[in-house]
């Protein structure tokens, strides 16, 4: 029995895109998870797992419509889907009253329920958040039952406030597999046995790394899984080295050129770090070139001539400073005390 698992591909939501990005990223949800349904038909996956959070928030009718006519495309695979947290079941939810077409199997109930593919041996067990929030650490009770010779848990949270999760009674729950959702880094919980798909596409600056789906198989030797990249972007933080010869130009070219080295279609954080002439001050708003920098973070120093101050200021506040941390290492946290304190106090005559 072959599987796709997905899980936060969180429809509705705005996901940070930069400039260039900005207007077209809420819209590369869609395209994404169309592309994945694509898969499912071209690979003739059987079952396409759902973990939670289908949508960013309380999803509409027509939204709900066009997930379905994407599914009911699928010749072979059969869609099993939970609400989480962020699409979770309020008593008006649209969820609860939508037509499906006749190969997807929700499983929106607040008490865990089972879905069995008797063609395929294999049951999906899971249920629903009906809150916000739940904090009891509901999966430790719940165990395979033997409804089937395959056995699946979909399942989604892992912090305190959204079903604790606790590795030694899911290792112990009898599932030959569990999808799990809410964490948007893809992991591995349990080799061959628990694995989080992450979310699809990555939703915020903060969701860096490969994002995509896993692709599994379970046979009578056991469950086999394989994270697949698949996101159009990837938010990529990096520490930029400067040095006191720089000006805002050069530091913008080569900006550039990181980028289009590590793509253009990506987005990206940058941290500047090293030093700058203490004359100069990097004009952080004007370096995004091709519009696909999310955020400049300048934590660079002040490239001093000590000695020469040292010798201008003997007798003043500034000289006995240099003076108190004579013989500290370029590099060290010394060094930088000495910079940052100059910093301040030549801000400070001036």
């Amino acid at each position: 029995m072959r599987f796709i698992h997905i899980a936060d591909v969180h429809l509705g939501a705005s996901p940070d895109g930069g400039k260039a990005y900005s207007e077209v990223r809420a819209r590369e949800l869609w395209e994404t998870f169309a592309k994945v349904t694509e898969r499912c038909e071209a690979e003739k996956t059987d079952l396409l797992l759902i973990a939670g959070d289908f949508f960013h928030r309380q999803p509409l009718k027509k939204e709900l419509k066009e997930v379905d006519y994407y599914f009911s495309k699928l010749t072979h695979t059969r869609v099993v889907l939970i609400a989480g947290n962020h699409d979770f079941l309020k008593q008006d939810s649209y969820y609860r009253t939508f037509s499906w077409s006749r190969n997807v199997f929700p499983l929106f109930d607040g008490k865990t329920e089972s879905i069995i593919f008797e063609d395929l041996e294999t049951a999906v067990t899971g249920f629903s958040y009906e809150s916000r929030e739940i904090r009891e650490p509901r999966y430790d009770r719940i165990r395979a039952e033997g409804d089937a010779k395959y056995e699946i848990l979909l399942a989604h949270g892992g912090d305190e406030k959204h079903i604790p999760l606790r590795r030694e009674y899911l290792e112990k729950s009898g599932f030959d597999y569990i999808a799990l959702g809410h964490i948007h880094k893809p992991q591995i919980l349990i080799p061959g046995k628990a694995a989080y798909a992450g979310a699809l596409e990555p939703t915020d600056k903060n969701d860096t790394g490969q994002h995509g789906y896993i692709q599994g198989e379970i046979t009578e030797k056991g469950t086999k899984i394989e994270f697949v990249p698949f996101a159009k972007r990837k938010y990529i933080h990096l520490i930029f080295t400067t040095n006191q010869h720089m000006t805002n130009a050069s530091v913008k070219t080569a900006l550039a050129k990181v980028t289009e080295t590590r793509g253009k279609e990506n987005l990206y954080k940058f941290i500047l770090r090293g030093f700058r002439d203490p004359e100069l001050e990097f004009d952080l708003t004007h370096m995004d070139t091709y519009g696909n920098i999310l955020e400049i973070l300048d934590e660079t120093i002040p490239a001093y001539d000590f000695e020469k101050l040292w010798q201008e200021n003997k007798e003043n506040l500034i000289g006995k400073y240099i003076e108190a941390f004579q013989g500290c290492e370029e590099g060290s946290i010394e060094y930088e005390a000495l910079c940052e304190g100059i910093h301040a106090l030549m801000e400070n005559r001036e």
